[in-house]
């Protein structure tokens, strides 16, 4: 979704010609509910693309190379789900909580940030099966067998402002 109404307020140099910018932002975006953002698993704050960003060399891993490893670990997860009896769950987003419990189950410094994190951000059940699934797909990517403190960081710095806010209000 965009930042606010017009969608330049967090552009560089945009003045909102309603209120600050700040203020502008976190009054559209309390349209969203807490629950609503739960179930929302990637939030990513993309500004706008400069000329200057278009003239950059092309990016060491392409989009094919990007499209096999994700193709690589949805075939890893279909397969782990049927290895485990789940024929019907092809993904770690369609795990049911106790299952992505189990396979997603932190090393030792990834289960102390996970904990922390639930506490200070005040996770739903939903939001901490949420962190989990998208932890475990993150390390499936990576090709780890376990899910560790730095794929539960990543996954955890994906959850958008508000719901952070929300929770720790």
């Amino acid at each position: 979704m965009n930042p606010c109404r017009c969608g330049h307020a967090i552009d560089p140099g945009f003045t909102c010609n309603r209120q600050p910018n700040a203020r502008c932002i976190a009054q559209y975006q309390t349209r969203l509910s807490g629950p609503l953002l739960d179930r929302i698993d990637l939030t990513i704050e993309v500004g706008a693309v400069s000329a200057a960003d278009l003239m950059l060399p092309a990016p060491k891993e392409g989009s094919l190379d990007v499209a096999a490893r994700v193709a690589a670990a949805r075939r890893k997860q279909a397969e782990r789900y049927k290895s485990l009896g789940l024929p019907d769950v092809l993904s770690n987003a369609a795990a049911p909580g106790p299952v992505i419990e189990e396979v997603a189950r932190p090393d030792g410094p990834g289960l102390t940030l996970l904990r922390e994190a639930s506490e200070r951000l005040a996770l739903s059940a939903r939001g901490f099966h949420r962190i989990l699934k998208l932890a475990r797909t993150i390390a499936d990517l990576d090709e780890a067998t376990t899910v560790g403190r730095r794929h539960l960081a990543e996954a955890l710095s994906y959850r958008s402002e508000k719901a952070k806010q929300l929770r720790a209000a």
